[in-house]
């Protein structure tokens, strides 16, 4: 009884072995399958996850193309700013010895203008000396023939002035008696003046002009200031021959007739004032233009176009440039 006991004992064990062990085998086979499904998933998330990142490295890469193109243009850009800065820098070289060398041709200029200014400075005191020994001398010989003082004077312009009636009768063209003593007077006046070689060689013509009133036709004034004019220049220089002799080439005489009045007046006070010889001393505007001639002869041809050597070097840079 005993040993049958053992041997249902025996079988049952073995009976309850076999599905134990095929209840783990099921645990760890299912346990497995879950590990590979999980690595499974996993891998497929890694994928997924592998895929995204390359997206978002391919567009990290786009990103990073565009930034290098922008990079690129702006180091081009910035190449060509700093090549244009060094082609103004240049410029501003080239224009500051440029106006270096202006400033050097206007100091030039402004002392050779200083220079041009005192001589004509001097020529015009020359000038107002000679017209001064001129008023100075007629005003003495005036002086000496006081009856004619009221009716011989020295204009504002240095013009000598000489009453009609001091000269001649109306209508007429023929010197009255009275008025020889202070012809001759001025005619040894303006030898006197003549004979300064100084004061001759400032004086371009001494010119004796006939002047009527408004009365009577233009061709008849004309006539008669002509005659006048002519009249008392010939006496001039009947008085004192060597007048005419030696300082001819100075003289000669015009007709105004009734157009350069001095009153412009239609009474009788005004055409009496009107009527008139004036002699007048003009002056050589010659000595001017020698001055003037010969600072123009002495400017170099290209400071006066405001250039030096250097200038024209610099255009040639320009140029190449």
């Amino acid at each position: 009884m005993r040993r049958r006991r053992r041997l249902f004992l025996a079988d049952e064990a073995t009976e309850n072995f076999w599905p134990a062990f095929t209840d783990l085998t099921s645990t760890i086979a299912l346990i497995l399958f879950v590990l590979v499904l999980l690595a499974y998933i996993q891998n497929l998330l890694n994928a997924r996850n592998l895929e995204r990142a390359r997206a978002e490295l391919a567009a990290t890469m786009e990103r990073l193309g565009a930034s290098q193109q922008k990079v690129d243009k702006a180091e081009r850009r910035l190449r060509r700013l700093a090549a244009e800065i060094e082609a103004g820098q240049d410029r501003l070289r080239l224009s500051e010895l440029k106006v270096q060398q202006q400033e050097q041709v206007i100091s030039d200029s402004s002392r050779e203008l200083s220079e041009v200014r005192a001589q004509l400075r001097g020529i015009a005191l020359l000038r107002l000396s000679t017209l001064q020994k001129v008023k100075t001398s007629i005003e003495a010989e005036m002086g000496r023939q006081g009856q004619h003082a009221t009716k011989a004077s020295i204009g504002p312009n240095g013009n000598i002035v000489l009453d009609e009636s001091l000269l001649f009768e109306i209508d007429s063209a023929t010197i009255k008696r009275g008025a020889k003593p202070f012809l001759d007077s001025l005619a040894g006046a303006l030898l006197a003046v003549l004979g300064d070689p100084q004061v001759r060689e400032s004086i371009d013509v001494v010119l004796v002009q006939g002047h009527t009133d408004a009365r009577g036709t233009t061709t008849y004034n004309r006539e008669l200031s002509a005659r006048r004019s002519n009249a008392v220049l010939n006496y001039l220089f009947a008085a004192r021959p060597e007048l005419e002799r030696e300082h001819g080439r100075y003289f000669a005489s015009s007709a105004y007739s009734e157009f350069r009045p001095i009153n412009p007046g239609k009474g009788e006070a005004a055409m009496r004032e009107n009527r008139r010889i004036e002699i007048s001393v003009v002056l050589r505007d010659s000595s001017i233009r020698e001055v003037i001639d010969g600072y123009m002869r002495n400017i170099d041809p290209a400071l006066r176009e405001g250039k030096g050597d250097t200038g024209a070097e610099q255009e040639q840079q320009e140029q190449q440039q």
